[in-house]
């Protein structure tokens, strides 16, 4: 009856490690989709964002803090061709694999780190 109750309490500890295990393993982002940037709530120059809070060049209003707009786009799984992506899905045309969902970060379009305005 002891032992019944030792294996009973291991096979308990395994399945609670291995549930907890997997919602961390769910719950993790990758990091590009988690970068804050900024943006005016008035959209006065479209959708450019800036890398840290301040004020709207053109109204003075407040940036809002928002994530980047990601975007879809497929690559081979094998990288033939290094990190070159598609906007449809299909086949590579180097080793025929079917194409692979790859979700991407658009690039930021504003001028930090320039030396011009």
């Amino acid at each position: 009856m002891k032992q019944l109750k030792v294996v009973l309490s291991l096979v308990m500890a395994v399945f609670c490690f291995t549930a907890v295990n997997a919602q961390s393993t769910k719950s993790k982002v990758t990091k590009a989709a988690t970068k804050t940037v900024y943006q005016c709530p008035m959209k006065c120059e479209g959708e450019k964002t800036y890398k840290k809070a301040g004020k709207c060049p053109v109204c003075s209003m407040k940036l809002k803090a928002t994530k980047p707009a990601a975007t879809l786009a497929y690559q081979c799984p094998m990288k033939c061709e290094g990190e070159k992506t598609y906007d449809k899905a299909g086949k590579c045309p180097v080793c025929g694999m079917n194409l692979k969902k790859k979700e991407t970060v658009k690039p930021n379009k504003d001028h930090d780190g320039h030396g011009h305005n």
